[in-house]
């Protein structure tokens, strides 16, 4: 039994940042699958670890923790090597501001859940799923894209030449991205660091397809 279990969906591009981190980390984790299409992450087992009822969910020596920001930041408090944070505050701080982006403008309304509730409540059909996905995926990129091609700490990765949390939420989104046909084209920043991304090893490993439960 390792040190960690993650429990995840391979799908989940929340999931994709924190396995990344883990694998980039070299910290050996127990993948637990949870299938978000059967509803396993509502079970009373897991809502026990985490009562939002959401993925993922790292279980620690010290307990379980939810929220793939906050479980990214703890890793690199407690495995710092190699790191996925600046070591100075202006640049902790702008690597959060873009994984923000991603990770607070994008998700939170295109996530399975709200994709559901826009067919189950109002009978939106799956054309109608991706074009929102689109429109809020759309909205946000533009916006990282902006403060990537204007701001100057920008380099092979969104801050310089360290792969962050930030390149860790894009990689994930843009992976998500293509599922719903994104138009990227207007992204040539993202796209040169997602392909950068697409070249490391532990951000590879983490990718859907390469996962236990991949269908």
């Amino acid at each position: 039994m390792s040190e960690f279990a993650l429990h995840n969906y391979f799908r989940s591009s929340t999931s994709v940042r924190v396995r990344a981190a883990l694998n980039l980390k070299g910290l050996a984790f127990d993948y637990i699958p949870l299938s978000l299409l059967k509803g396993e992450q509502a079970s009373a087992a897991h809502l026990a670890l985490n009562p939002s009822g959401l993925v993922p969910t790292l279980v620690t020596p010290q307990g379980s923790l939810p929220q793939s920001l906050a479980i990214l930041e703890w890793l690199d408090e407690v495995h710092p090597e190699p790191p996925i944070l600046p070591a100075d505050p202006w640049g902790r701080a702008r690597v959060r501001s873009l994984a923000h982006i991603v990770a607070l403008d994008i998700h939170p309304v295109n996530n399975l859940r709200i994709l559901k509730h826009l067919e189950t409540e109002y009978g939106v059909d799956a054309e109608g799923k991706a074009a929102w996905f689109r429109k809020w995926a759309g909205a946000g990129m533009a916006a990282l894209e902006a403060r990537l091609v204007s701001e100057p700490e920008t380099g092979r990765f969104c801050h310089g030449d360290q792969l962050t949390i930030a390149d860790l939420c894009l990689y994930a989104q843009v992976l998500n991205n293509g599922r719903f046909d994104v138009d990227m084209t207007g992204c040539p920043i993202i796209n040169r660091i997602h392909a950068e991304c697409m070249q490391i090893p532990a951000l590879q490993q983490a990718a859907p397809a390469n996962q236990i439960d991949a269908i």
